[in-house]
């Protein structure tokens, strides 16, 4: 199960005890939307254990990165899929 969020911490939180979803794609750019420290607290929450980046690097003021929501949620086991524009996983 794969989830998008854009929803309240509490929503969140209530996703992750109703579904149980393995994997999130979150934002991380930092400006507009969450930054790499609030999207590893929604990995938390969420209880994933993956997540996909999204909405980061497409403009200077967008200052999250990859690397920083990998150091965040790796060291809790959680790892990290940077995908490429065009790029798919299974």
């Amino acid at each position: 199960m794969w989830l998008v969020t854009r929803t309240c911490s509490a929503t969140r939180r209530l996703i992750g005890e109703l579904h149980e979803p393995d994997i999130a794609i979150l934002p991380i750019g930092d400006r507009f939307t969450l930054g790499p420290a609030a999207a590893a607290r929604a990995c938390e929450w969420l209880g994933v254990r993956q997540v996909i980046p999204m909405h980061y690097g497409t403009f200077p003021q967008l200052t999250g990165t990859p690397a920083a929501l990998r150091r965040l949620v790796e060291p809790k086991g959680i790892a990290v899929l940077e995908l490429q524009p065009g790029e798919t996983s299974s």
